[in-house]
Parts: C-alpha cells; sequence; structure tokens
C-alpha cells in the first residue's frame, strides 16, 4: 500500500500550490478526481489580483500572497501583469461607491474619468467609480503549471481520476481508500472546493456549511474599431456584471450566484442572455456573437472568509477552502498556511496573525 507524509485531496489552484509548497518538506500525494487538474473553478475564474476584492480576511490573504504573483526573478517572468480593475457606479449607486472608497482608500472618480478609461461605456449610465490601478491579470494556466512543476521536483506525485471514497483513521494518521486504489497518510490537507464539506464527512467530521454559488462566463468579439488590450477590467460595485480584456476578446459574467449542488456545472441560456443584456445596457454595444460559454462553482462559508487550518476534531485534518472568487490571490498564502499546519515551515508573523479569523474552529463554536 502506498504512503504518505501528506495527501492533498483536490488539484486546483489550492490545493496544487498546497503541495507544492509541502513537498520541499513532506513526501506529498495530490489526487484529483477528474482526469486533469484544474478541472473545476480553477479552470473557470476570471484569474485577477485585487487588494480591494473581498472580505477583509481575504484581501490580507491577497497581500501576503502578491511577492510570490508578482516575482520579477522568476525564470519566465512574473505570473502576474498589469490590468487594473475598475469598480463602476451607475446612478442611485453612489453611496455603495462612497463605501467601497472608505474601505479601500482609493479615491472616487468622476463619471468623465471612468469614461476616460473605459470609453465603452455610456455616459448616461455612469455616476463615477473606483480604480485600484495596482489590480493584476494573473496568468491561471502558468501558475497551475508552475505549481504542478514545483510538485513534481520535489518529489511529489499527481494522481488524476483519483476520487476518495472513504476515509478512516489509522494510527495518528488516515487510510483513504480511492478509484486508483487505497492510501495511507499521516496528513490529509482538504482542498476540494465546493466539495470539501463531502471528504470532511468522509472521515467523520462536521461540514463547514459549504454553499456553491453558479458563475457564469462568456466570451465576445469588442465593439468594431475598439483595441481593449489598455482597459482595465470593469466591475459593477454590486457585482451585477464584469467584463475584460481576455486574449483580443472581452470575457463578460453577469455576476450570477445561484446556489446549486456541487456538481460540474453547465451555463444556464438565461445567466447568458442577462450577461449579454446587461454588457448591452452599459455599452450600447451589441455582440454578433458568443464565441464560448461556460460556468463554475464559487463556494464560500456563513462568513464568507476563507478557511485555513486544522479541524478541531483531528488536528492532522486541514482545511483550504471556502475562498470564493479569489483562489488565485490567496493561494501562495493559503498554501503557506498549509505547509505549517502539516510541520512543513514556520509561518509569517503577518500569517500567524491571521489563523484566529481563518480557523475552521470559528464556524463550530456554539
Amino acid at each position: 500500500m502506498d504512503r504518505f507524509d501528506v495527501v492533498v485531496i483536490g488539484a486546483g489552484i489550492a490545493g496544487a500550490s498546497a503541495a507544492a509548497r509541502i513537498a520541499a518538506a513532506r513526501h506529498v500525494c495530490l489526487l484529483e478526481r477528474e482526469a486533469r487538474p484544474g478541472t473545476q473553478a480553477t479552470g473557470r475564474s476570471a484569474t485577477m489580483f485585487a487588494l480591494a476584492y473581498g472580505d477583509r480576511a481575504t484581501r490580507r490573504l491577497a497581500a501576503a500572497s502578491r511577492a510570490f504573483l508578482t516575482d520579477p526573478d522568476r525564470p519566465d517572468g512574473p505570473l502576474a501583469s498589469p490590468r487594473g480593475m475598475l469598480h463602476v457606479a451607475s446612478p442611485g449607486q453612489e453611496a455603495a461607491l462612497r463605501t467601497l472608497a472608505e474601505e479601500t482608500g482609493l479615491p472616487v472618480l468622476s463619471a468623465a474619468e471612468v469614461i476616460g478609461r473605459l470609453p465603452v461605456l455610456r455616459p448616461e449610465r455612469v455616476a463615477g467609480g473606483v480604480l485600484d490601478a495596482a489590480a493584476d491579470a494573473i496568468d491561471d494556466h502558468r501558475f497551475l503549471q508552475c505549481c504542478l512543476r514545483d510538485l513534481k521536483a520535489a518529489g511529489g506525485e499527481l494522481r488524476c481520476g483519483a476520487e476518495v471514497t472513504a476515509i478512516a483513521a489509522e494510527g495518528a494518521g488516515f487510510r483513504l481508500e480511492t478509484s486508483a486504489g487505497p492510501i495511507v497518510a499521516g496528513w490529509i490537507v482538504n482542498a476540494a472546493g465546493a466539495w470539501a464539506d463531502q471528504v470532511a464527512q468522509l472521515a467523520g467530521l462536521a461540514p463547514l456549511g459549504l454553499c456553491a454559488l453558479r458563475r457564469t462566463a462568456l466570451t465576445i468579439d469588442p465593439p468594431d474599431g475598439q483595441d481593449p488590450s489598455r482597459w482595465p477590467m470593469a466591475i459593477d460595485v454590486a457585482e451585477q456584471w464584469y467584463f475584460k480584456p481576455e486574449g483580443g476578446r472581452l470575457l463578460l459574467s453577469p455576476g450570477d450566484a445561484a446556489e446549486v449542488a456541487p456538481q460540474d456545472v453547465q451555463p444556464e441560456e438565461w445567466d447568458v442572455a442577462v450577461a449579454i443584456d446587461r454588457y448591452t445596457g452599459l455599452t450600447g454595444h451589441e455582440p454578433r456573437r458568443i464565441h464560448a460559454s461556460w460556468a463554475g462553482l464559487r463556494s464560500f462559508v456563513p462568513d464568507h472568509a476563507p478557511v485555513a487550518g486544522a479541524d478541531p476534531g483531528h488536528p492532522r485534518f486541514v482545511w483550504l477552502a471556502g475562498q470564493g472568487g479569489a483562489g488565485f490571490m490567496t493561494a501562495p498564502a493559503m498554501a503557506e498556511i498549509a505547509c505549517a499546519a502539516v510541520g512543513g515551515g514556520a509561518l509569517s508573523d503577518e500569517l500567524a496573525a491571521l489563523l484566529p479569523d481563518l480557523s475552521p474552529a470559528r464556524l463550530m463554536a456554539s
């Protein structure tokens, strides 16, 4: 029977990052039930880095991840490149805009300043905005491949088509039954995304109340004569829509958040139509065709902050879950926490101070 120090369940960006980081100190196996890594949320993300996005804990995790993502000494260059994120308020959303500016410390832009940066918008639909000029676009594919390459170089293993079907305590650790055969491990890192509660229940541990929300996206051509390559990502202050340049086209989303059971989710025609309608209303541009459409899952616990740390019911069962739409921009910091949790190294002071806000115990308190 195969034995590992650590088994990481889920080869999305959270699990792959953690496995790569842990492999430098421990013998690691990264399990993925799909035929290839990054199939679910990781492969269906808008992949931006923005310190003005998400709750307080997410922003702090992102700040701790930035040096990794923007490292100029990486052999093939940084994993993130400048893009900018423009939070746009329509008439009636001025109060939400002021709140965002206060929370982020970013200045409020006038409607004219917003349109100057994003000329595709109709003036009558813009009341103002907040520009996070430091926001970056993350190269999602290269980031994931870097993690998998580092995992292999450190002697770790990736096993795809290996769904975990049972988990039992064995000694201080666990025995896992998988569709690719049994494994014994000293620690489990649960990075199974929307399926993380199900994995915990296999181990006889309490679920955290994860909620999976469907998010739809599609790509279209930009308006004739417009070059979007230098446009920032544009997002409604209430997250009712967003669009951004993507490979010479525009990626749109209606910002939908329908609760669904964890599954290989597909786009609904209604949500695609809503995305087109909102974009057309904002810009006056009616796309001639949709090049591609898809949907992914964003998972949250009830308080919407990420979860990282050992389960109160078993100190060797470590959670990495509930990242919502911020998996890529928090993955390096979450990986550092997971590595420390399995005895692979000490935490930075800033992440150590954040642990109580991330601990799964906060969700289990009576």
